[in-house]
Protein backbone atom coordinates (compact mmCIF):
# COMPACT_ATOMS: atom_id res chain seq x y z
CA UNK A 1 0.00 0.00 0.00
CA UNK A 2 1.46 3.39 -0.96
CA UNK A 3 2.35 5.94 1.70
CA UNK A 4 0.29 9.11 1.40
CA UNK A 5 1.85 12.38 2.54
CA UNK A 6 -0.84 14.90 3.46
CA UNK A 7 0.55 18.37 4.03
CA UNK A 8 -1.75 20.85 5.72
CA UNK A 9 -0.68 24.48 5.24
CA UNK A 10 -2.26 26.85 7.75
CA UNK A 11 -1.67 29.72 10.12
CA UNK A 12 -2.58 30.36 13.76
CA UNK A 13 -5.98 31.87 14.61
CA UNK A 14 -7.49 30.98 11.23
CA UNK A 15 -11.10 29.81 11.53
CA UNK A 16 -11.04 28.18 8.08
CA UNK A 17 -7.88 26.33 9.08
CA UNK A 18 -9.50 25.02 12.25
CA UNK A 19 -12.51 23.75 10.29
CA UNK A 20 -10.27 22.18 7.64
CA UNK A 21 -8.11 20.51 10.32
CA UNK A 22 -11.24 18.87 11.75
CA UNK A 23 -12.17 17.57 8.29
CA UNK A 24 -8.66 16.20 7.69
CA UNK A 25 -8.53 14.53 11.10
CA UNK A 26 -12.03 13.08 10.63
CA UNK A 27 -11.27 11.64 7.20
CA UNK A 28 -7.96 10.11 8.31
CA UNK A 29 -9.64 8.60 11.39
CA UNK A 30 -12.47 7.22 9.25
CA UNK A 31 -9.99 5.59 6.86
CA UNK A 32 -8.32 3.88 9.79
CA UNK A 33 -4.82 2.48 10.24
CA UNK A 34 -5.00 0.28 7.14
CA UNK A 35 -4.65 3.44 5.04
CA UNK A 36 -1.17 4.84 5.54
CA UNK A 37 -1.53 8.64 5.74
CA UNK A 38 1.26 10.75 7.18
CA UNK A 39 0.11 14.26 8.15
CA UNK A 40 2.43 17.24 8.33
CA UNK A 41 1.09 20.65 9.34
CA UNK A 42 3.07 23.71 8.31
CA UNK A 43 2.38 27.31 9.27
CA UNK A 44 2.87 29.96 6.61
CA UNK A 45 4.22 32.19 9.40
CA UNK A 46 7.18 29.83 9.87
CA UNK A 47 7.87 29.13 6.19
CA UNK A 48 8.45 32.24 4.06
CA UNK A 49 8.24 30.24 0.82
CA UNK A 50 4.80 28.91 1.77
CA UNK A 51 3.72 32.37 2.90
CA UNK A 52 4.61 33.82 -0.47
CA UNK A 53 2.91 31.01 -2.35
CA UNK A 54 -0.27 30.50 -0.30
CA UNK A 55 -0.93 33.62 1.80
CA UNK A 56 -4.29 34.26 0.09
CA UNK A 57 -5.30 30.59 -0.17
CA UNK A 58 -4.96 29.00 3.26
CA UNK A 59 -5.80 26.49 4.38
CA UNK A 60 -4.22 24.34 1.70
CA UNK A 61 -4.18 20.56 1.61
CA UNK A 62 -1.52 18.87 -0.49
CA UNK A 63 -1.51 15.15 -1.24
CA UNK A 64 1.93 13.80 -2.07
CA UNK A 65 3.10 17.34 -2.82
CA UNK A 66 0.24 18.32 -5.15
CA UNK A 67 -2.48 20.79 -4.20
CA UNK A 68 -5.66 18.91 -3.45
CA UNK A 69 -7.79 21.79 -2.19
CA UNK A 70 -7.72 25.31 -0.80
CA UNK A 71 -9.99 27.18 1.64
CA UNK A 72 -12.80 24.74 2.43
CA UNK A 73 -12.01 21.05 2.47
CA UNK A 74 -14.76 18.69 1.38
CA UNK A 75 -14.53 15.41 3.34
CA UNK A 76 -15.97 13.22 0.56
CA UNK A 77 -13.61 14.67 -2.04
CA UNK A 78 -10.60 14.26 0.29
CA UNK A 79 -11.48 10.67 1.17
CA UNK A 80 -12.02 9.81 -2.51
CA UNK A 81 -8.67 11.33 -3.48
CA UNK A 82 -6.83 9.41 -0.77
CA UNK A 83 -8.51 6.13 -1.74
CA UNK A 84 -7.63 6.71 -5.40
CA UNK A 85 -3.97 7.06 -4.46
CA UNK A 86 -4.06 3.79 -2.55
CA UNK A 87 -5.51 1.79 -5.45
Amino acid sequence: MPQIQLTFVSKPDCHLCEAAREVVDGVVAELGPETSVSIEELSILEHPDLYEKYVEEIPVVLLNGKVHNIWRIDPVRLKTAILEITE
